[in-house]
C-alpha cells in the first residue's frame, strides 16, 4: 500500500461508487490479459525486509522519523509503528552471482542505517518479533506519523467494531485485547517478489503456496509475543487476529479473514484479483480520476489504481502484485511468508531456496498441486507455524502409486527439495558458489535441527536456568541476538546461550 493516501472521512455513496470502479478495473485487467499486453520474460526478483530500532538495553525505540531523517535514502521508507523501518532492494536479475550481490548490498546499507541510527542511541535488529516488544508499545499512539497508516487503523477499527481479541496458544497461551491495529506492527517480514509472465503466473503462484509451510518451518524466527512463548513462528496468527475485521459471528459464518491463505489452487492471476473483489470489502474506498477501459480504448497503459489500492488490503501470504515499469504493465508474485532475520547470510539463503523452489516445481510435468488438496498445503503451513524446524508435512509420494504421506519437514527438505532447488537455480543461470554456498546454509539447518525460534527459544530457556526473570531473560536473548547478527555468520552456527553470567534481574 505504498502510494500516498490522504486520510478523511467516506460518505455513503463512496463505496458503491468505489465498488463500480473496481469492476470495471477488473475488466480492464481482464482485457490487458486477453490482449497480451504485458512484459515479456524478464526473470526480475526484488526485495524487501521490515527492520526494527531497538536500544542497548534491548527495548524498541520509537524512533523512525528521526532515524530516516539521518539515513536520507529512498531505499529506507516507515512502517506500520515508530519502531519499524523497511529496506528495499531495487529489483535484480536472476543469475549468475546474483545472490551473492544481494547480500553485499544489504550489508552495506544496513550497516549504514544501523550507524546512523547508533547516533541516536538505537540499532537496527532484523528478528520476526521483537521479543521485548510489550503490550503498552504497540498502541495507535505509537503508529507511524503517516495518513494512510491512521486512515487503514480506523477503517478497520469501524469495520470490526469492537476490540480485537488475541488468542494464541502455544507453549504457552497469550490472551489480551486490543483497541487498534498496532500489534500487527509486531509482525516483521521479509518480501520477495518475482516478475512473471500472465501464462506462468498460476504455476508459480501454486508452487509458492505449495512450499510456504516448508519456508516457514527452515525459517521461522518469531517465537514470542508479550512475555510469553507462542509457535515458532508466531506472526501469521498475530497478523490475521489484529487485522480481522470480524467478529465472532462473521467468523462463525465462514467470512473469510483479510489475512488469509486462501482456498484453492488457480488458473490465472485474474482469478486472486476477482476473489478479492467478491470476498473483501473496500476498507479505503478512495476513486481516482482515471477510467481504465477509455485509457485501454486509446492505446495506453491504465494504471488500474483502484484494484491496486484494494489489493494491498488483502493480506495474503502470496498476493499478486499489479504494477507498470517504463509503460509497461507486469504481474509479479510477492511472497509475504518469511519473517526477517536472523543474519543477511540467512535471508539470502531462504530467498534462494525458494526462488529455485518456485522454478523447479512450477515446470515439473506433474505439478505438486495436482497431487496435493490444497487443505494439504494449508494444514502444512499451521504446522510449519506452530512447530517450526520440528513440523511435520503432508507431500505427494514419489513414484506412480500417487497419494499423500506424512513426513518430517527437515527430511522432505533435505531429501527431496534441496535438489529440486539446485536445479531451479540452475535454470536461473545461478552460478554453482551461489547455489552451494546458500543452499548449503538451508542443508545445515536442517542437519543441526536449527533456526531464528529454535535458537531464541533455547537461549531464553538457559537465561531462565541460570536464574534471570523473564522480562531480563527476554532482554538478554534480545541484546545476544543483536551481537550475533551484526557479526554475520548464519543462525545455525550460533553458541546457544548467553556469553558469559548476567546479573540477576
Amino acid at each position: 500500500m505504498g502510494e500516498k493516501v490522504v486520510a478523511g472521512q467516506f460518505d455513503l455513496s463512496d463505496r458503491q461508487r468505489y465498488r463500480d470502479k473496481l469492476r470495471t478495473c477488473l475488466t480492464g485487467l481482464e482485457r490487458l490479459l486477453a490482449e497480451q499486453r504485458f512484459d515479456r520474460p524478464k526473470n526480475l526478483m526484488g526485495l524487501e525486509i521490515e527492520l526494527n530500532l531497538v536500544g542497548t538495553d534491548g527495548m524498541p525505540k520509537m524512533l523512525n522519523g528521526e532515524v530516516l531523517e539521518r539515513i536520507a535514502s529512498r531505499d529506507f521508507q516507515t512502517e506500520l509503528a515508530m519502531f519499524n523501518l523497511e529496506v528495499n532492494i531495487a529489483p535484480h536479475r536472476l543469475g549468475g552471482r546474483v545472490f551473492d550481490r544481494l547480500a553485499e548490498e544489504l550489508r552495506t546499507s544496513l550497516a549504514y542505517a544501523d550507524r546512523k541510527a547508533g547516533e541516536l542511541d538505537a540499532g537496527i535488529v532484523m528478528i520476526g518479533i521483537l521479543p521485548t516488544l510489550d503490550r503498552d508499545d504497540l498502541v495507535s499512539s505509537n503508529l507511524s506519523d503517516v495518513d494512510r497508516y491512521t486512515l487503514l487503523n480506523d477503517q478497520i477499527v469501524a469495520a470490526r467494531g469492537e476490540e480485537f481479541v488475541l488468542d494464541i496458544d502455544g507453549v504457552e497461551r497469550l490472551t489480551c485485547t486490543s483497541k487498534s491495529i498496532a500489534p500487527e506492527a509486531a509482525c516483521t517480514s521479509v518480501q520477495l517478489h518475482l516478475q512473471v509472465t500472465p501464462d506462468r503466473f498460476a504455476d508459480v503462484w501454486n508452487a509458492a503456496q505449495a512450499v510456504a509451510g516448508v519456508q516457514i518451518a527452515v525459517g521461522a524466527n518469531s517465537p514470542f509475543l508479550f512475555g510469553r512463548e507462542l509457535w515458532r513462528e508466531s506472526r501469521p496468527p498475530l497478523f490475521q487476529q489484529s487485522t480481522d475485521t470480524r467478529p465472532p459471528e462473521l467468523q462463525a459464518q465462514g467470512v473469510r479473514p483479510r489475512t488469509w491463505f486462501g482456498e484453492r489452487w488457480i488458473s490465472s492471476a485474474y482469478d486472486l484479483f476477482e476473489e478479492n473483489l467478491r470476498y473483501f470489502p473496500a476498507l479505503l474506498p478512495i476513486c481516482d480520476d482515471e477510467d481504465p477501459l477509455k485509457v485501454l480504448d486509446e492505446g495506453g497503459v491504465p494504471s488500474l489504481a483502484e484494484l491496486v489500492l484494494h489489493n494491498g488490503t488483502v493480506y495474503r501470504w502470496n498476493r499478486p502484485v499489479y504494477d507498470i515499469a517504463d509503460g509497461v504493465p507486469h504481474l509479479r508474485v510477492e511472497n509475504r511468508v518469511l519473517p526477517a532475520g536472523p543474519t543477511i547470510t540467512d535471508v539470502i539463503a531462504n530467498a534462494a531456496f525458494y526462488y529455485g523452489l518456485v522454478r523447479a516445481l512450477a515446470e515439473e510435468s506433474r505439478p505438486v498441486w495436482t497431487r496435493m488438496p490444497f487443505e494439504a498445503a494449508a494444514a502444512n503451513f499451521d504446522a510449519a507455524c506452530r512447530h517450526g524446524i520440528d513440523a511435520r508435512m503432508t507431500w505427494p509420494r514419489r513414484g506412480r502409486h500417487g497419494g499423500t504421506v506424512e513426513v518430517d519437514a527437515v527430511s522432505l527438505v533435505r531429501d527431496e527439495l534441496l535438489p529440486l532447488a539446485e536445479a531451479g537455480l540452475a535454470a536461473w543461470g545461478i552460478e554453482r558458489a551461489d547455489r552451494d554456498l546458500y543452499l548449503g546454509v538451508i542443508e545445515e539447518r536442517c542437519r543441526r535441527r536449527a533456526n531464528g525460534a529454535s535458537w531464541q527459544a533455547a537461549t531464553f530457556h538457559r537465561a531462565l536456568e541460570a536464574g534471570l526473570s523473564r522480562d531480563a531473560a527476554l532482554a538478554a536473548t534480545t541484546r545476544r541476538y543483536g551481537e550475533l547478527m551484526r557479526e554475520g555468520e548464519p543462525v545455525h552456527t550460533w553458541p546457544v546461550g548467553l556469553p558469559e553470567p548476567v546479573r540477576l534481574g
